[in-house]
């Protein structure tokens, strides 16, 4: 896939690095719906997911690359013929499908973990590259740890993926290290040296562990980088990836400082699509996020506040629009019909019909009924309840509250458990903990609450509690959410989100070694 000189092609790598993030993991119902946004959006690639780490990796690039036909499908592999084979099997149905192969290249990597030599690495890059590239003809190489390698192997190791047959050339920065006059100098280098580098792009791939992940990608993209690997809401392992919203959003605002490139990305579906993977996972953006945090265009001030009503471009350099952005004040009641609620779900992000669409109107109706203004959040809400669901083990029913200054807090709670309705009460310190002790008794979950946290997700007193648990289940850890005018029932709704990821994650296979760039 070759992209013209003033092109920047977008690799959303939400789906598989982004997923990596403790805590958000997606089933495959989720997966299609944020991969549809995606498309949506408007980016280059997606990489579905790393298909030898588990089946249900292996079953989500294959829906994906089914169904999800512009965008190139991405899966990774290392560079064993094993995890090879499973991307092409991932892979098959693809419309335009890419292998992406990697294997690390620093001393500190070939010494401690991989326990090769330089000459064997070459040798493994050559082998996986052309048994990739015997599959598809769009064949990525990644050289895992590149900004801490040595330079003049990388133009070795570059020159043999391209040699093979690769068609990217990916230059991670693992770990987050470098800097961006050091990685700027890099790409120049690479560039420069590898022979017959212009038959590739040149791509890059930051973590932000020291906060640097957008420079460093936007210093490469001037030395002539053309692919950017990034994340919704830079979501990714430990500190993150390159925050997909902030590098497309500064290529559009400062064209004049990266020569006029600029992407594919139909920017008024940058919002939408944060917002949706949020809900989807239960991880709230933080309120001074740049681009997509409630307070990118919030203005408290007197003074910005003056200016700002004068002239927006005063303190805004980007219009809320250009990204998607709408108000948060009333957009629907209880009068209002299917077409209002589906047009405003689609400004959303959310573009439901049919059994979808019925789900979400019959919740909001009811919801209307109970509070006098519904808000964008609410109906965000609505969906991750109604249509972001999974193959649920537990499903909640009625429950019942008695608490107060001269009660025991006590809790009945009625559950389907695999098929079976089944019923518990339970005395607690408060009536949340009633509530959690009767679900845990009647899923005889052994896993512990690490976090819980309750957020009104609009204003007023008939406002949504939006609530949030952590559960840990061993190594493991997920996240779960639930909302509801009742702050107890959306706490146990939350709670048995949770426990039904638990029970997702027993069923996958066990994740095998470590999990890519």
């Amino acid at each position: 896939m070759k992209a013209p000189d003033d092109r920047v092609l977008i690799f959303d790598t939400t789906l598989r690095d982004g997923e990596q993030s403790p805590g958000c993991s997606m089933n495959l119902a989720e997966k299609l719906q944020l991969g549809r946004q995606l498309a949506r959006l408007g980016v280059d690639i997606i990489e579905a997911g790393f298909p030898i780490a588990s089946e249900g990796d292996l079953e989500s690039v294959k829906a994906i690359s089914r169904e999800i036909r512009e965008p190139v499908i991405c899966a990774l592999a290392r560079t064993a013929a094993a995890d090879i084979e499973h991307a092409q099997e991932a892979l098959a149905d693809a419309a335009r499908p890419r292998i992406h192969t990697f294997i690390a290249t620093s001393d500190i990597h070939l010494q401690h973990k991989l326990r090769m030599t330089r000459e064997q690495v070459l040798e493994e890059v050559d082998r996986a590259v052309r048994r990739a590239r015997g599959y598809v003809d769009d064949v990525e190489f990644s050289a895992e740890d590149a900004t801490r390698s040595d330079w003049d192997f990388l133009v070795a190791v570059f020159e043999a993926a391209l040699d093979a047959g690769a068609t990217t050339l990916n230059v991670p920065d693992t770990v987050g290290y470098t800097t961006p006059t050091e990685y700027y100098d890099l790409i120049r280098f690479l560039k420069e040296q590898v022979t017959g580098s212009e038959r590739a792009i040149f791509s890059l791939h930051c973590h932000d562990d020291l906060g640097l992940a957008v420079a460093n990608s936007l210093a490469a993209i001037r030395a002539g980088a053309r692919q950017v690997e990034c994340t919704v809401n830079g979501i990714g392992e430990r500190a993150g990836n390159t925050a997909m919203e902030e590098v497309v959003m500064a290529l559009k605002t400062r064209r004049d400082v990266y020569g006029g490139v600029d992407t594919g990305v139909a920017t008024q579906e940058i919002y939408p699509t944060s917002r949706m993977l949020s809900s989807i996972i239960g991880v709230a953006v933080q309120p001074n996020k740049a681009i997509v945090g409630d307070n990118a265009f919030a203005h408290e001030a007197g003074i910005h506040q003056d200016g700002v009503l004068k002239a927006a471009i005063t303190y805004e350099i980007m219009t809320p629009q250009s990204i998607g952005r709408t108000s948060n004040d009333l957009v629907l009641g209880k009068h209002s019909g299917r077409h209002a609620l589906r047009d405003r779900l689609a400004e959303l992000g959310f573009h439901l019909e049919g059994d979808e669409l019925a789900r979400v109107f019959k919740q909001f109706k009811d919801l209307a009924d109970r509070k006098k203004t519904i808000f964008n959040e609410d109906l965000e809400a609505l969906v991750s309840d109604a249509v972001i669901v999974q193959d649920d083990t537990y499903e909640l029913g009625d429950l019942s509250i008695m608490s107060g200054s001269f009660a025991t807090p006590t809790a009945t709670v009625e559950m389907t458990v695999a098929g079976e309705r089944k019923k518990a009460t339970a005395q607690g310190v408060g009536p949340v903990d009633a509530v959690f002790r009767a679900v845990a008794e009647l899923t005889e979950t052994k896993s512990e609450l690490v976090r819980y946290q309750v957020n009104a997700i609009t204003g007023g007193m008939d406002a949504q509690g939006e609530v949030t648990v952590t559960l840990a289940d061993g190594e493991r850890k997920v996240i779960g959410h639930g909302a509801h005018t009742d702050v107890i029932v959306a706490s146990a709704k939350a709670y048995v989100h949770a426990l039904n990821k638990l029970e997702w994650h027993k069923r996958r296979h066990a994740e095998s070694e470590p999990r890519g760039i």
